[in-house]
């Protein structure tokens, strides 16, 4: 087989500072100390490859859009796409017109192609493996529009609202070694300033050939039904616990955001704020923001998302893997949600976190009412 790998050195660089995402504030989310997302993402995914699918055929853009994370991986590139012509930019100031080069001469138009020691160089990839979000899989999608290339996430975004992603890095590697049939799929994006502001719209912005697997994500949906009454027992329980000195790291989402309402506060904007002794001590918080208000006993408290079922890894990056590991863990949602998804996921960019809350866990759906899920 004959991959062809774009990584967006800039994907998901927003997320733990708060930023909800990067299009168009790559500069503040630096500013604000955010570390590049993208290339982990990348190595983790080929690091299966190489074990599933060894004698792969790797097409790579020049750095920083991914031949030292291939290489490092033990793969020797096919041929080298070069959209700098020489003169790599610094790896905050890749552009979509440069993954758009980059997927074009991966599927063989506008004479790309280059040269490289294995595979023929002429030759279209059989699958565009890209790192990124719901904005790269659009650019992805628009340069390969009009052809049979199919395309395949990695995430590493901040929302992934697209069902063009695999569940995660490895799972990616899997369904690329592994795929005998594509389907058509859509690509979803929405506008990161309304989204920023509380206003979530998704918005079509193409239809792609995907990997058909088990292991790829749906698309984001909102689920039905009331949480009036699951909000005021999660209130009430999180009330009865004011003047101990525990901390409530309350995620983002409607279903959380009616026990912030019941708790007689604003939620921020698809933020997580953190509530602890009948107030709020950080709203809107980042990564740093939430473990610098954390104590001796910290809880989280989240919702999974509507048709994909993530507790973690989709929406909500600032609850990080150091986040989590200090906190115990409390998931609600509404029945019509659970009855959407079969099964919880995690991908906090820590595989061994993973591991270690994969399993059957309880779901509060009501007042008093819980259900299992398991969480895979």
């Amino acid at each position: 087989m004959h991959v062809g790998i774009a990584v967006n050195p800039v994907a998901g660089m927003g997320g733990r500072v708060g930023l909800k995402g990067t299009d168009g504030k790559v500069t503040e989310a630096v500013e604000r100390g955010a570390e590049p997302r993208a290339p982990d993402r990348a190595r983790r995914m080929l690091e299966r490859l190489a074990a599933v699918e060894p004698d792969a055929a790797v097409s790579v853009a020049a750095d920083p859009m991914g031949e030292s994370v291939v290489r490092g991986a033990g793969f020797d590139p096919a041929r080298v796409v070069d959209p700098f012509d020489g003169e790599p930019p610094a790896s905050t100031a890749t552009t979509a017109a440069h993954t758009a080069a980059v997927v074009r001469a991966f599927a063989g138009i506008d004479g790309g192609g280059g040269t490289g020691a294995r595979g023929d160089a002429t030759a279209p990839v059989d699958l565009v493996l890209f790192v990124g979000g719901d904005g790269t899989a659009a650019d992805v999608a628009a340069a390969l529009e009009g052809t049979d290339v199919p395309m395949l996430g990695v995430p590493a975004g901040v929302k992934v609202y697209s069902s063009v992603f695999a569940v995660s890095p490895e799972d990616a590697a899997e369904v690329a070694a592994s795929f005998s049939r594509t389907e058509r799929r859509e690509v979803m994006d929405i506008d990161e300033d309304a989204y920023r502001e509380g206003e979530v719209h998704p918005e079509l912005r193409g239809v792609a050939h995907v990997p058909v697997a088990d292991d790829l994500q749906s698309s984001k949906q909102t689920a039905s039904g009331t949480v009036e009454s699951l909000a005021e027992g999660v209130a009430a329980d999180i009330r009865e616990r004011d003047g101990e000195g525990v901390a409530f790291v309350l995620g983002p989402g409607s279903t959380v955001g009616a026990i912030k309402d019941e708790l007689g506060f604003e939620p921020s904007p698809i933020g997580v704020d953190v509530w602890r002794d009948g107030e709020v001590v950080v709203r809107d918080a980042t990564e740093a923001e939430i473990l610098g208000a954390l104590g001796e006993e910290n809880v989280i408290v989240v919702s999974p998302i509507g048709g994909q079922g993530f507790v973690f890894g989709r929406g909500n990056p600032q609850v990080s893997p150091a986040v989590i590991r200090r906190c115990d863990l409390r998931i609600v949602a509404s029945r019509a949600k659970l009855d959407d998804v079969r099964a919880l996921r995690v991908d906090t960019d820590d595989p061994a976190l993973d591991e270690e809350l994969a399993g059957w866990v309880r779901v509060r759906v009501g007042r008093f009412e819980t259900r299992m899920m398991k969480i895979v």
